[in-house]
């Protein structure tokens, strides 16, 4: 099968499109054709070796963690699906080296679930690893209609799907963003606000309580939050450790097909879109990396390995 790949750690250098195995299928697996993969922070930072203290690393590396296609074989005891299923899949294991940046991948099928019908390809492979990360976090602050909640970095990839999801649930939303976004979050149905000094000021003009839940998708704001944190309010951050130690959760996003269920229950209801803002064939891997770390567009970047 095609696919990009990398035998070492590095730049957009070690990146290369060649030819792989076509993968085993093990119990509990699919392998899916892909259709479309989606780029993430994530993906060129390990690729430099930023998760090596924590991830064991078999080269070559095929990078990718999203996905969205159609299955091609379903392994032993998988009942759920069967070959001609469309599905998406936050794809990650625990080490790196089959990624979504090629032609097929396998995916344990309790990761998977139904593509949404009311989304094309690209939009379903943007969803993955931000929505989860979005509903994550939410959830597990017992997000609700009772709650005011702020999110740091309302504009970005997991900001954007968390200020839908957080108004899905009923919750008033407060999101910091450059005003160049304001009129997008207020679109979205958040009530925007400038970053950087003032920020807690601000947010207090607006809820003179504060927020009862807090969500960082930045870093380098814990002050900010505690500065507008209710009394027994609850805060996380996918991006600063230090909130643990100020009685908040620090988190990294977990591969769940059911949380993938829920949020295409959102798709499909009209709360939760997923805007694209490239897509690029897979022979481009490294142009959709460089567009990723400068850190600008306004939506999802997207590999379309086939249509």
């Amino acid at each position: 099968m095609r696919a990009v790949a990398y035998d070492r750690y590095g730049g957009n250098e070690v990146l290369a499109v060649t030819t792989l195995p076509r993968p085993k299928v093990g119990p509990g697996e699919i392998l899916i054709r892909v259709r479309s993969a989606a780029v993430n922070p994530v993906d060129w930072k390990v690729m430099t070796g930023g998760l090596d203290p924590l991830m064991q690393t078999v080269f070559p590396v095929v990078p990718g963690w999203d996905v969205a296609g159609v299955v091609e074989q379903a392994g032993l005891d998988t009942p759920e699906f069967a070959p001609g299923d469309e599905v998406y899949s936050y794809a990650r294991r625990d080490y790196l080296h089959g990624g979504t940046f090629a032609e097929l991948v396998t995916v344990a099928a309790r990761d998977a679930a139904p593509k949404p019908d009311s989304i094309g390809w690209d939009e379903a492979a943007g969803l993955p690893l931000a929505g989860l990360t979005a509903y994550q976090t939410l959830t597990r602050l017992d997000t609700g209609p009772d709650d005011t909640v702020l999110i740091h970095g309302a504009a970005g990839g997991v900001g954007t799907l968390a200020v839908q999801i957080a108004t899905a649930f009923g919750a008033r939303v407060i999101g910091t963003a450059s005003p160049a976004n304001h009129e997008r979050l207020r679109a979205l149905g958040a009530e925007p606000v400038a970053y950087g000094d003032g920020l807690a000021e601000r947010v207090r003009d607006l809820s003179p309580t504060g927020a009862t839940v807090v969500v960082d998708y930045v870093g380098g704001v814990l002050d900010a939050t505690l500065a507008v944190l209710r009394e027994g309010g609850r805060h996380a951050s996918i991006a600063d450790d230090r909130v643990v130690g100020a009685g908040g959760q620090w988190m990294w996003t977990r591969p769940d097909g059911a949380g993938l269920r829920a949020l295409a229950a959102l798709v499909e209801a009209g709360k939760l879109t997923v805007p694209v803002a490239a897509v690029l064939p897979l022979e481009q891997v490294a142009e959709a990396f460089d567009l990723s770390r400068a850190g600008h567009t306004p939506g999802k970047i997207i590999i379309r390995v086939s249509s």
